[in-house]
């Protein structure tokens, strides 16, 4: 299968596309064309192990990879994950149900995606004949850089440097990447917030200067965040997973439509998901939920994108985000493919802060997706309400979902329809904040919240989150947006 760039002009193989990255003129890949899962085929996958769906989904992208060496990737990948499933689906009460991505090494969704990506990247760079040494550049908003820290520490012929606001990410989040292990691993702390990191990051990939010196070093740049179609496609597995996990559990019937709602900042989660209905997975509706950093929200009612508005610090972190990155790849599929006017919109964006779409644009993105957020307040009720009424402990992006999800059943009372509310991350990454919205006592310190949670909720806590107390801190620097480049041409210098 090809790819080609949101905004024109490079048409590349699914090789190619992963280890690029980004296109030369800064669009996302997109597939050519849409491959469809019959519902024989759902049928085929319903006796499936985990890695083996997660192939068969991943092969319809990446026919270029040989299928037993992906199917061996998977399984060595999701391994790693502690149970028997790496994405189980809880019944939480009548139709309603968790879907837990956060059993991977980093306790968080990304890991999904980025335990699998390592070896895509690799057997990319053979595919391609790509001999330069990898240099993959991360922005986190907190959890991405952790997992991909994770997935690519001390891999042959590739460093990984990752960057995250200074001030915009949890304690347990800082802490797990400022003490990861690695020869071959950079993590900078950056002035400013996610959006800063993200479009830094950008530039870098976008800039002729900047590439030229790169390859001078004989370096050539990748991504792992969900700009990277090879951490997208992962992603689109667990959707076809869960839904089939109904089914055979006779919650569902095969070919019956169910709703997701997802909490999403970057939009990639939720993408995924799309994706996954644009390929015959039996989806009505997305429910999109955000925190107080609501441009997605407002974007699906109004069909107005505008990040002129104020930035909030938030308890779900890796949701503050103003620039969604991924909503690209949506915007050139409800344009009708066109990539100049997806190119348009993204500079209206750099320059201005915003674009919109047309009315029958809006309309067509209504067929799928609606949006709602959670405030402070909502989220820490709406985790209270499960924990109190079913004993179920989330955390705070979770928390956003479900004040969504809750807010939707209000409006539709006589809705039937099943719903997989997806949860991003362990309560353990944000123990002071889960603590307070369950039991309502207040800690300042991490470990302890730790421990006290433990005692309300008898959750088990991850071997990898009582290990970060102990472990040294490596990584402490801090730069300015402006000079990150600087901090890449160091690193790549070691």
């Amino acid at each position: 299968m090809k790819f080609i760039s949101t905004r024109g002009g490079e048409t590349v193989t699914g090789a190619r596309a992963i280890v690029q990255g980004l296109s030369a003129n800064g669009g996302l890949f997109v597939p050519e064309k849409f491959p469809s899962v019959s519902k024989a085929e759902l049928e085929e996958m319903l006796g499936m192990s985990y890695p083996e769906r997660a192939t068969k989904i991943l092969m319809k992208y990446l026919d270029e990879y040989d299928e037993e060496g992906l199917l061996a990737a998977c399984e060595a990948a999701y391994a790693k994950f502690e149970g028997i499933d790496p994405a189980p689906v809880v019944r939480l009460d009548e139709g309603v149900y968790i879907l837990e991505l956060f059993h991977g090494p980093t306790c968080a969704f990304k890991d999904m995606a980025l335990t699998v990506l390592p070896y895509l990247l690799r057997k990319g760079c053979d595919i391609c004949g790509i001999k330069e040494q990898i240099l993959v550049l991360v922005a986190t908003s907190g959890d991405t850089g952790k997992a991909a820290l994770e997935g690519f520490k001390d891999a042959d012929g590739v460093k990984i440097m990752v960057f995250y606001p200074n001030d915009g990410v949890s304690k347990m989040q800082k802490l797990q990447m400022c003490t990861q292990e690695g020869k071959n691993v950079n993590v900078v702390a950056v002035k400013g917030n996610f959006d800063d990191c993200q479009t830094a990051v950008k530039e870098i990939f976008s800039s002729e200067e900047y590439n030229k010196i790169l390859a001078e070093h004989n370096v050539m740049l990748s991504s792992a965040n969900s700009i990277n179609f090879g951490r997208l496609a992962p992603q689109i597995a667990y959707y076809f997973s869960a839904y089939l996990d109904l089914v055979s559990s006779n919650q569902i019937e095969n070919g019956e439509e169910i709703d997701f709602t997802v909490p999403t900042g970057n939009f990639g989660n939720i993408l995924a998901a799309y994706y996954a209905k644009q390929m015959g997975l039996p989806i009505r509706r997305l429910h999109c939920a955000s925190n107080l950093n609501k441009v997605l929200t407002d974007f699906l009612q109004t069909g107005v994108y505008d990040i002129h508005r104020e930035f909030y610090k938030t308890t779900s972190p890796s949701m503050d985000i103003l620039i969604s990155s991924n909503l690209e790849r949506l915007l050139f599929e409800i344009s009708g493919r066109k990539p100049k006017l997806t190119a348009q919109r993204m500079n209206d964006l750099k320059t201005s802060g915003k674009y919109s779409v047309t009315d029958e644009e809006r309309e067509k993105i209504a067929l799928t997706f609606d949006g709602g957020y959670a405030n402070e307040e909502d989220c820490v009720e709406a985790m209270y309400d499960v924990f109190i009424d079913t004993g179920y402990t989330m955390d705070t992006h979770t928390g956003c979902a479900m004040k969504v999800a809750v807010d939707w059943f209000e409006k539709n009372k006589k809705d039937e329809t099943k719903m997989v509310i997806v949860s991003t991350a362990n309560p353990y990454k944000f123990p002071q904040d889960v603590l307070y919205a369950v039991t309502g006592n207040d800690v300042k310190d991490s470990f302890k919240g730790i421990k006290r949670l433990h005692a309300a909720t008898a959750m088990a806590v991850p071997k990898s989150l009582k290990e970060l107390r102990d472990k040294p801190v490596r990584f402490t620097k801090t730069a300015d947006r402006k000079k990150l480049f600087d901090e890449v041409l160091e690193f790549i210098k070691k």
